[in-house]
Parts: C-alpha cells; sequence; structure tokens
C-alpha cells in the first residue's frame, strides 16, 4: 500500500508536470486538525486548471494515479443528474485501499468558487489565491436555528410519525423504514445538531452524517439515540419509533428554552397518542377510532 507521503507527492508532481494545471488545493477531513487520522481518509483534491476539457473522460489521463479498483464520475451520470458549473470530477478508489477525489475546476470560474473554511493550498503557480485562513470546521458548525427553522423541524417530525406508524400497522416493513430512515431522522439529526450548538455554544462539530455525536451527547443521550436504531422487525421498529420519539422531545425542548422558542406540545401530545393508540390498533380494525 502506498503511503500518504506518496499520495502527495504524486498529486503534486502531476501538477508541477501539467502547465494546464495552476493551482492545487485539499479540502476535507485531512485537512481538518479535528478529524481522527486513519488509512480510510480520503484526498479531496481540487486542480484549477486553464480549461476542463481535455480531462473530462479521459480514463488513459487518470491511470496514473494507480490501479482502480472501482470509479465514479458524476458529471458524466445521468442518475443522480450531473451538478453542472464547469468542473469534472474523478471519484476513484483504488485497489490499495487509498480513495483520491479529484475535482478539475476552471480557472475562469474562480469568482463561482465558494469558499471552505478545511481548505489547503498545495501548490499556486500564478499567485491565483490569497492567502488562506488555518483550515477548521468553521463552515460546517450547526447554525443557531430561526424560531421559523425550529417550528419547522418539529412540524416536519411529528408530520411524519404518523406514516411510520401506518407503515407498521399495514405490516409494510420497507414503507414504514423508509419514512423512519429517511425522513423522521433526517429531522432528528437537525434537532440533534442544534442540541450540540446550544451545549457548546455552537462551537462543537457533529460531523457528517452526526459521526461525531458521541463526543458531545451525554452517555443517557448516546444510548438513546442508539435505541433509535433497529432490526427490521416490527416490535423491534415499533419500539425505535417511540424511542426517536422521547429523544427528540428531549433535545428539542432543550433548544427551544435555549433559544426562546415555543415547543409544539400539543402536535407532541396528540401525535404521541395516536402512535400509542394505532400500535395496539388489531390487525382487523375497520375503524381507527
Amino acid at each position: 500500500m502506498r503511503t500518504e507521503h506518496d499520495i502527495l507527492n504524486l498529486i503534486l508532481d502531476t501538477a508541477r508536470a501539467d502547465d494546464r494545471i495552476r493551482a492545487v488545493m485539499m479540502n476535507g477531513s485531512r485537512v481538518n486538525p479535528a478529524a481522527p487520522r486513519d488509512v480510510f481518509q480520503d484526498f479531496d483534491v481540487v486542480y484549477f486548471v486553464t480549461e476542463v476539457e481535455p480531462y473530462r473522460n479521459n480514463l488513459e489521463w487518470i491511470a496514473r494515479f494507480g490501479e482502480l479498483m472501482i470509479l465514479q464520475m458524476p458529471e458524466a451520470k445521468e442518475d443522480p443528474p450531473p451538478q453542472g458549473g464547469g468542473h469534472f470530477v474523478y471519484l476513484m478508489q483504488f485497489a490499495d485501499g487509498h480513495r483520491i477525489d479529484l475535482t478539475l475546476y476552471p480557472i475562469d470560474r474562480l469568482d463561482a468558487l465558494e469558499d471552505d473554511s478545511l481548505s489547503v493550498l498545495l501548490l499556486d503557480k500564478d499567485g491565483l489565491f490569497p492567502p488562506l485562513a488555518p483550515p477548521s470546521a468553521r463552515d460546517y458548525l450547526p447554525q443557531p436555528p430561526t424560531a421559523q427553522a425550529f417550528a419547522d423541524c418539529c412540524n416536519e417530525f411529528w408530520w411524519i410519525a404518523p406514516s411510520v406508524a401506518k407503515g407498521l400497522w399495514r405490516a409494510e416493513i420497507l414503507y414504514a423504514k423508509h419514512y423512519m430512515e429517511h425522513y423522521a431522522r433526517a429531522q432528528l439529526e437537525k434537532m440533534l445538531g442544534w442540541y450540540v450548538g446550544v451545549k457548546t455554544d455552537f462551537t462543537g462539530d457533529p460531523g457528517k452524517c452526526g459521526k461525531y455525536l458521541d463526543r458531545y451527547l451525554e452517555p443517557a443521550l448516546w444510548d438513546a439515540l442508539l435505541a433509535t436504531y433497529s432490526e427490521a422487525g416490527y416490535d423491534a421498529t415499533w419500539d425505535a419509533l417511540f424511542a426517536a420519539c422521547d429523544l427528540f422531545r428531549r433535545v428539542a425542548l432543550v433548544v427551544a428554552e435555549h433559544c426562546g422558542f415555543a415547543y409544539p406540545h400539543g402536535d407532541d401530545a396528540r401525535v404521541s397518542a395516536h402512535l400509542a393508540h394505532v400500535r395496539e390498533l388489531p390487525r382487523d380494525a375497520e375503524r381507527m377510532y
């Protein structure tokens, strides 16, 4: 397996030898001083180039980076549709375990480039970029919610919960799991992010997909979060749903008190009572109430 030093040298040597590549930037966890270091960290790299077209769909050119296990080119796909914007991306997973996510970005579109606090400039042949601030996760930290954002999150969570219950009562486990994992969990994770923000004065980073939440949640809340994940059984999924409702309520009340927002106690009480009713509703019921 190649070392980190080997990969970085390859990235920079390629750029130095190609006059069309004018600057190199690295983003992501490898430049995040707070991210744990391990062998699975990707190399998130941007080549700023005079023109993108020669690199587009150029499998011969990317062969220099190593033997591929699998390749993805998002801008060459139909599903999901490409982002557009003139750039081209190679997501390269190599046979030796390394991964490079390489973006070719046109220098004539630098004015459209979004700032990223997790950025380090590795090479700049023309002085295209001003000095960058030391990398940090500041652009990825939870931001204090507005009253509307908080209300919307609560509304969406309690709106979705009856759909999970409906799927469980109908014995449609995949439907129930979809609403639980795709929709209800998204709102729970959002509220947990705000909770971390409240507990850390909005300086704590929950991480992508909440991967660092265990750093910030009290042990009881961490255990409560783990209880929201279940096997694909009906009783287990019912238990996970009620666990998610309880956890959502606990952290949302803290956020509401800190921010001076109104928590929708009425929605919570009515929906929670409905969930308990549906769980006990006989499978042959001809009326819900």
